[in-house]
């Protein structure tokens, strides 16, 4: 068949668009039937249609449709901002604390290294190859945490992860461009400064403006043209300052999640359902671009760097998750998951080759770069998706009894003198945890007081479920307080108690309320060997994974009709 039959030329680049979403969806549906992440189909579809395929497409009609990368882009990013919420992630601290000295320090260390005494790379290109090896592609971890509805404490951990070492990666790789040129180091501070500056300014004032849209009218219609007109501003305006859009939409995401009140408020979620498609078109294009012959040119380079990135990723991942005393789950999967690596890798990319600086070097950047990121995105995928496995959180995204009680609404090491004192604690965890909107600690407070008047609410087995009322049309809510030592409050059996569960539930969910309690009773207050697991918790972590593992299901089971 000859070029001029394969390269179609198609004059509409909604025809294109069409094909593009064809290509990914049967391409994905295809590999996920052979149990392999959709994503890699999608990508394997795109470069077979691509440039490094049939190339059935000019690159008149593919760069007509690169304002959707960057839209795609750009809501990726927003999504992963609105996982840095900071009320869920009050547990997590100690972990993202570690992990980005660790992604920022040993990940780059070890690149270095390797490209410097074992290829004998220059020292610029060696600084930049280290810092660019920090991030990792955000759009593949969100789409494969979607694809296989996957939830918990791995999963917050990983989002939460990418969006901060995206963050670290373009600060440390502006500083490197500046050093590498032989800038003065205090003036090299200034060009990533200012990157994270200026986009904060732009993310942040957008999504104050949209959350004022979101406040002052009900109207899903007008909250759903809000949220593509912020989308398409923090885009827009990102690129016109010349400031990073990822990086700007990271700040959108993150700023709305924590000021909303409500989840119907964020711009992703009004994308939510169009979200499939996106994701189908953003993969396929980018496997349509990738360019095979970058593997024969710099083939060893790019192995050592794909190879010693990946080694620094799992040593990182480790030694942070060991200093911060993580789950054994988290701790040795989450390395492989954050193996991925796409959007932020090719936008550095893009920037040394427009700089003059590095003219000299930029070609065999971008080379090995782009081998790179082609066997990240590929292999990538299947090492997440394996993670995710392993971690035992795929097919979590469902609602559960006691799905209310998370990771960030659990304390250990509790104490307290007396029952209002273990109370009022409770009430002020409660208050930090879950947006009880319209309604305050003193009405939460004197509901629960009132409630331990009529009738004690410990009940034995080591386990108290004082609980409150809440308005209608509020959702479930509580918090649980773990004390190995026993707190010494009156009980029914003369046991301390070990367990406190604070419930707050309004009278629409009187029967949920009543199998939540029946639940508790019959395993944290009944069952011995649970008990001695779940009193010991030595983090909420722990406590989480035993509430919501495989283990749980026979008390705290999946809701019928949630799918």
């Amino acid at each position: 068949m000859s070029p001029d039959l394969l390269n179609l030329e198609l004059s509409s680049a909604l025809l294109v668009l069409a094909i593009v979403v064809l290509i990914g969806v049967a391409f994905g549906s295809a590999t996920r039937r052979l149990g392999l992440p959709g994503i890699t189909g999608q990508i394997l579809g795109g470069a077979l249609i691509g440039r490094s395929g049939f190339d059935l497409f000019g690159d008149d009609a593919l760069s007509a449709l690169q304002p959707l990368t960057h839209l795609a882009l750009g809501l990726i990013a927003i999504t992963v901002g609105a996982h840095l919420n900071i009320r869920r992630l009050r547990n997590a601290g100690k972990r993202l604390g570690f992990l980005m000295l660790t992604e920022a320090t040993v990940t780059p260390l070890i690149v270095y290294a390797t490209l410097r005494y074992v290829a004998d790379a220059p020292l610029e290109v060696a600084l930049l190859f280290a810092t660019i090896s920090i991030a990792t592609a955000p759009a593949t971890i969100v789409a494969l945490v979607r694809e296989t509805r996957s939830k918990g404490v791995f999963v917050k951990t990983l989002l939460a992860a990418v969006a901060l070492n995206n963050v670290a990666c373009i600060f440390l790789f502006e500083l490197a461009r500046s050093f590498a040129s032989e800038e003065v180091a205090l003036a090299g501070l200034a060009a990533p400064l200012q990157q994270i500056g200026l986009a904060t300014v732009v993310g942040a004032a957008i999504a104050i403006a949209m959350d004022l849209v979101a406040r002052i009218t009900a109207a899903p219609e007008r909250r759903a043209t809000a949220a593509v007109t912020a989308l398409l501003l923090a885009c827009g305006l990102a690129m016109q300052l010349g400031v990073s859009p990822l990086l700007t939409c990271l700040v959108f995401g993150f700023v709305q999640t924590n000021i909303a009140r409500e989840r119907s408020h964020l711009a992703d979620s009004v994308f939510a359902d169009f979200e499939p498609a996106i994701l189908a078109i953003f993969f396929t294009l980018a496997g349509m671009a990738l360019e095979v012959e970058h593997l024969a040119v710099a083939s060893l380079t790019a192995g050592l760097l794909f190879a010693s990135r990946l080694i620094g990723k799992l040593a990182s991942a480790r030694l942070a998750m060991h200093l911060a005393g993580a789950t054994e789950r988290v701790k040795n999967n989450l390395g492989l998951a954050l193996t991925p690596q796409a959007g932020v890798a090719v936008g550095l990319v893009i920037l040394i080759q427009e700089d003059a600086r590095f003219a000299d070097i930029a070609g065999l950047f971008a080379t090995v770069v782009l081998t790179v990121v082609t066997l990240n995105e590929i292999v990538g995928p299947i090492l997440t998706r394996l993670a995710l496995r392993r971690a035992g959180e795929i097919g979590k995204d469902r609602m559960r009894l006691i799905d209310f009680l998370q990771e960030e609404h659990i304390a250990t090491g509790f104490k307290a003198e007396t029952k209002d004192e273990a109370i009022e604690k409770l009430v002020d965890l409660m208050m930090q945890t879950h947006p009880l909107v319209d309604m305050t600690r003193e009405q939460l407070l004197a509901s629960v007081l009132e409630r331990e008047q009529q009738a004690t609410t410990c009940l034995g087995g080591g386990l108290s479920v004082p609980h409150g009322i809440l308005h209608d049309g509020m959702p479930m809510s509580g918090v649980m307080a773990l004390s190995r030592e026993g707190l010494d409050l009156p009980t029914p059996d003369g046991r301390p108690v070990h367990c406190m569960v604070l419930l707050g539930t309004s009278s629409e969910e009187r029967d949920r309320h009543l199998l939540v309690l029946a639940s508790l009773a019959r395993t944290i207050g009944s069952d011995l060997a649970f008990q001695d697991l779940l009193f010991n918790a030595t983090s909420p972590a722990h406590a989480y994974e035993l509430l919501h593992g495989e283990e749980s299901e026979g008390f705290n089971y999946f809701l019928e009709g949630e799918t």
